[in-house]
């Protein structure tokens, strides 16, 4: 859609319906802006958080008979 078509139909509101468009509008932009800032973890922030037994790679009881 073009801008100036977007204009005219706005225009075209009733004062009341041009309040809560605008407020529409600024809740997309607000929406968009959280989008963007969102961070993405950096490598080895879960270090100490995480514990893996020192018998992990050994077969488990039930499956020694399989094996």
């Amino acid at each position: 859609m073009e801008p100036i078509e977007l204009f005219i139909k706005i225009n075209h509101l009733p004062t009341d319906l041009k309040s809560e468009v605008n407020d529409f509008i600024d809740f997309l932009l607000s929406k968009r802006k959280k989008e963007i800032k969102k961070k993405h973890p950096k490598f080895g922030c879960a270090e100490g958080q995480i514990y893996i037994s020192p018998d992990f790679d050994e077969p488990l009881d039930d499956f020694k008979d399989y094996m």
